[in-house]
């Protein structure tokens, strides 16, 4: 029989002290009657003896010592999941914000989900393809991946975010089911707005299922809709069999919110006045990738966060490039050239990359293009850096050279408009025009037989001929 407890020992920000509490669990789920209509859901987060802590999920507006009745369910937080999910837009605890009425399910997940052995994982093989050339091209994004993007404040990551879940797909050809999971942590509203118009004008939100946590809602609220979002995810891999992309932004809300959560707890703050145990908390949701031996399904997670101060040696960057297989840089210096996506392609990788494209995946020539593009706009860096010294005008015409392919590297095959889709041969052709504005001499990371097959001497002209009209 549930015993309901009346009264509280003490309210602190978004955590509540209930004293005199018998068969409590850490972690367990509480249901609270605040002045006998307001319904909120807490969970206990420490046990003293008979003294708990309990987090309010809502908040603790409205909520006094004498005006509180508090039921303990007796288990941790679940959600009733279901493939009708998709196509569904709900808030940042999971529950429905479209109109279109509640979930029925009969499966219901625990949110923190189940660790995955490691003897039952399976390498990750196969990519996704999200139709951007400095992506498909250079850093890959396999499935059962998490790859993170490395963003600013002011920097395009919602677009990119938005034109990724209209465009990903598992390549030509495929069969295979595909879903979106997409949670928003701590954004505005006209982005929330944006992220529903774009997905529903694009015709993609059928595949979609999006949990979204305004800046206006409770702070602790941030700290559950990623477990959420990813249990979701779970569910439609492992048990329904589909390939399924999850986009997460912004972690740094996320991990701000787990910062003032740590503080009102009284705990002992780590670098930048962030808790200890930041690194495991982040990995407790990044590890939550992958797929399984015997599984024909896929999570692969994409987590978008904004650097503060455009320090990516910041806790949250440096942390999150621990656990990930890689990270996509974006660049502020090429936002205002007005490079669309302006994605640093130095800084960025894949380091699964090498094992899911090429022959039987991509196309044969995908990694060897891909090192030499790579290669050359290395180059590109140093002869820049050479004429803010001595001048351009006297440069080597090699170097002059580089300067020139360099400009259009980032002008033709980073750039590309919002609604630009291209395809892997397109991104990879593109690639090889580029590459002929170079000496068949310089292209040393690829082999004379790839060569022969793929440069076409003067090729690149085309790509700056004017259409007529």
């Amino acid at each position: 029989m549930a015993i309901e407890y009346l009264g509280l020992s003490e309210i602190n920000g978004p955590l509540v002290v209930l004293e005199g509490v018998q068969n409590a669990a850490y972690d367990e789920i509480v249901e609270m009657t605040v002045a006998g209509s307001l319904h909120k859901i807490g969970r206990i987060i420490e046990i003293y003896g008979d003294r708990a802590i309990i987090q309010v999920f809502e908040g603790t507006d409205g909520m006094a010592l004498r005006n509180t009745h508090t039921r303990l369910t007796g288990h941790p937080m679940e959600i009733e999941v279901s493939e009708e999910m998709l196509g569904r837009t709900f808030n940042g605890i999971g529950q429905p914000i479209d109109g279109l009425g509640d979930i029925i399910s009969d499966v219901k997940l625990d949110i923190n989900g189940k660790p995955l052995n490691p003897v039952t994982r399976e390498y990750p093989r196969n990519y996704i393809r999200t139709g951007i050339s400095a992506i498909d091209g250079l850093t890959t994004l396999i499935r059962g991946q998490k790859l993170p993007i490395f963003s600013g404040n002011g920097l395009p990551h919602d677009q990119l975010a938005a034109q990724i879940v209209q465009q990903a797909s598992l390549g030509e050809n495929s069969d295979e089911e595909f879903a979106i999971v997409f949670g928003a942590m701590g954004v505005k509203y006209d982005v929330a707005d944006f992220f529903r118009r774009t997905f529903e004008e694009s015709g993609v939100s059928e595949h979609v299922a999006m949990f979204i946590n305004l800046a206006n809602d409770p702070v602790v609220e941030r700290l559950i809709t990623p477990k959420i979002a990813l249990t979701l995810a779970e569910y439609l891999a492992f048990d329904l069999n589909k390939n399924v992309l999850v986009i997460l932004t912004d972690m740094t809300s996320y991990c701000e919110a787990l910062r003032e959560f740590s503080s009102s707890k009284g705990e002992i703050p780590g670098r930048k006045g962030f808790p200890g145990y930041l690194y495991s908390d982040l990995a407790s949701l990044y590890e939550r990738a992958g797929i399984i031996k015997g599984s024909k399904g896929s999570v692969t997670q994409i987590p978008i966060l904004t650097m503060p101060g455009d320090d990516i040696t910041h806790p949250i960057p440096d942390l999150t490039g621990y656990i990930t297989e890689g990270q996509i840089v974006l660049d502020r210096e090429l936002d205002q050239k007005g490079i669309y996506p302006p994605i640093a392609i130095l800084p960025s990788l894949s380091r699964l990359m090498k094992d899911g494209v090429g022959k039987g995946f991509t196309r044969e020539d995908h990694y060897d293009v891909s090192n030499q593009l790579f290669a050359s706009y290395s180059k590109v860096q140093d002869a820049r850096s050479l004429a803010s010294v001595i001048g351009e005008d006297e440069l080597s015409e090699l170097d002059k050279q580089y300067l020139a392919f360099g400009d259009a590297f980032e002008r033709k095959f980073v750039h590309q408009s919002l609604v630009e889709n291209r395809t892997i041969a397109e991104t990879l052709d593109l690639g090889w025009k580029l590459l002929t504005m170079l000496p068949r001499s310089e292209l040393d990371r690829v082999d004379a037989k790839t060569i022969e097959a793929h440069y076409v001497e003067g090729a690149w002209k085309e790509l700056f001929e004017r259409k007529q009209s």
